[in-house]
């Protein structure tokens, strides 16, 4: 049988007046109670501390008002444990996680993109904010990234080209096969970043990586020796007839048209 109305707002008061004026242990359990009224009037309590809002944050049940008012608190401004815990939180609301991210070291960020229980917008925020810092950190931070790192950071350190970075980039399991392409036809492959892909096991067999590798003017003269006989043929026209291959390129490659004896179909097209 359902307990009357008044049984249960005098219940209700009187955990309200439990929420204001508990002590430091009894608050604690204060916390637990599932009532929003309960824990917003714990949070004027004066007993309360970072500890308590720590053991707060952890509840996965908390409304959007709930953290927001969390926020407003003068112990959230003064606590870099309580920022990062509210931005955790996989309640926040965006706006406040936005705030909240440019006060988060880089691998508490990073927990933010990999770690389970994060919703989609946490992950996509914390990895702009790290994309925004990667021009200013350092090599070790940039190399642990490119081992731990969610695709997109992992895609961007590639970008970058650092020899000793792309070389974990490449190894990285969240590595997609699209960032390659895209480094091999950007700005910043080296001879050597390129023979890294070249020489890769994951990578080297892929046609498309392989054929962009061969498309670049900086690639070395060895991978044409090495790619082309394994080519077909008109993957060698398609070679032969773009503008992006330096003459010795060009050379490697009609030599092995010439051996085919298909020289003379490529030379008409």
């Amino acid at each position: 049988m359902n307990r009357p109305t008044n049984s249960l707002d005098a219940e209700l008061a009187r955990r309200l007046r439990t929420a204001l004026a508990a002590g430091h242990e009894g608050l604690f359990r204060v916390l637990q109670d599932p009532a929003p009224e309960v824990l917003r009037a714990a949070l004027k309590n004066r007993a309360l501390g970072e500890d308590h809002l720590l053991a707060l944050l952890k509840r996965r049940d908390l409304s959007e008002d709930l953290l927001k008012a969390v926020h407003g608190l003068p112990q959230t401004g003064q606590s870099h444990r309580l920022k990062v815990a509210l931005a955790k939180n996989p309640g926040t609301p965006g706006p406040v996680i936005l705030t909240l991210l440019p006060h988060l070291r880089l691998f508490e960020l990073l927990d933010l993109c990999i770690l389970p229980g994060t919703t989609p917008d946490q992950r996509i925020a914390a990895e702009r904010v790290i994309q925004q810092r990667l021009p200013t950190i350092e090599l070790g931070q940039k190399l642990a990234l490119a081992r731990r790192g969610p695709p997109n950071i992992v895609a961007t350190l590639l970008r970058q080209g650092e020899p000793r970075v792309v070389e974990l980039c490449l190894a990285s399991p969240r590595l997609k096969e699209a960032a390659i392409f895209q480094f091999l036809n950007g700005p910043a492959p080296t001879a050597e970043t390129i023979s890294m892909v070249a020489r890769h096991p994951k990578w080297k067999n892929r046609p498309n990586i392989r054929l962009a590798i061969l498309k670049n003017r900086k690639t070395p003269a060895v991978w044409f020796t090495l790619f082309l006989p394994i080519l077909r043929t008109s993957e060698l026209n398609t070679l032969l007839a773009g503008r992006r291959l330096t003459p010795v390129q060009k050379h490697l490659v009609t030599t092995e048209l010439s051996r085919r004896g298909s020289l003379g179909q490529a030379v008409k097209r």
